[in-house]
């Protein structure tokens, strides 16, 4: 089976009602992307919790409908333009060829070299250094393959400071990445935490495969101890509001590191640890920086 694409590009205030009426008249499923897309007017559209822009949608946005070959797409076009009291927009049309997509999925997502010997594999792949600090682990619903920058800088600050036979937290371990990064480098006791309970599943069910032992829970569950490693890979206003309960988690001599903070973030989040202890950027990446610190003995 094969389907079509339509694209009609939509103003800023339209795009999100436009994509609604074209999903109830019958569109298989509607996206939104920047219609500037690889210009120099493209434009980033991100935001921290709290912080999420009002308008999931660019000035010139690109509204995408997958629809049914059989479809009168003039009149689904129309229609959703009349639903919305708008006038009827330019678009295109583009076809969809059947292929498959399990294949062209696995296709996109590459074993990843992380720092001197780490390796994220997918299952479907096999580790090219078969000596190295090899990690199995697919795509899912976690934060946390090793792609993004913030999770790289973690992983490389847990390689060039290995925590043999130290306990380590990961706090908010999506995936469980990091907390399996540090369990491979010889760090003892290791648990892993996160709000989302599709998370917890997650990261146990890849400890389990990479033969980990790890505890992971969701935090109303986590003890009073304190750790000599924490790591948090969140972003910047979670981190500030949690300075007081993750510096309270470090050991006396442990050692903190965050990441989730652009660049221009590193001051203000170092100032909510500072009644603490002193943090400082140990390495910047894209923008990114991971922060580091330690509390006093």
């Amino acid at each position: 089976m094969s389907w079509i694409e339509i694209v009609a590009e939509v103003a800023l205030a339209q795009a999100e009602q436009y994509s609604d009426a074209l999903m109830e008249l019958g569109a298989l499923s509607v996206s939104v992307e920047d219609a500037d897309e690889g210009t120099e007017a493209e434009q980033p559209l991100f935001g921290e919790p709290g912080m999420e822009p009002k308008e999931s949608a660019w000035e010139r946005s690109r509204v995408v409908a997958l629809t049914p070959t059989d479809c009168n797409h003039a009149d689904l076009i129309e229609q959703a333009a009349a639903q919305c009291r708008m006038p009827v927009p330019a678009y295109s049309l583009r076809p969809v060829a059947d292929q498959d997509w399990v294949r062209l999925t696995q296709s996109q997502f590459e074993p990843i070299k992380i720092g001197n010997n780490i390796w994220v594999v997918p299952s479907w792949h096999t580790a090219p250094e078969p000596d190295a600090i090899v990690l199995e682990l697919d795509p899912g619903l976690a934060f946390g393959t090793g792609s993004h920058p913030t999770t790289r800088l973690c992983m490389e600050w847990l390689e060039a400071h290995p925590p043999v036979g130290k306990t380590v937290m990961d706090y908010g371990c999506g995936s469980g990445i990091l907390a399996m990064v540090a369990k491979k480098l010889g760090a003892g006791q290791v648990e892993g935490v996160d709000i989302d309970p599709q998370a917890i599943t997650s990261a146990n069910f890849n400890a389990e495969r990479n033969q980990c032992d790890i505890a992971f829970s969701l935090p109303d569950k986590v003890s009073n101890a304190t750790y000599d490693v924490v790591v948090a890979n969140i972003l910047s206003n979670p981190l500030k509001l949690m300075a007081p309960m993750l510096a309270a988690k470090v050991a006396a001599g442990g050692a903190l590191v965050l990441s989730g903070v652009l660049a221009r973030q590193a001051d203000e989040v170092a100032a909510a640890y500072a009644p603490f202890m002193t943090l400082t950027v140990w390495q910047e990446r894209d923008g990114w920086v991971a922060l580091h610190g330690h509390r006093a003995s």
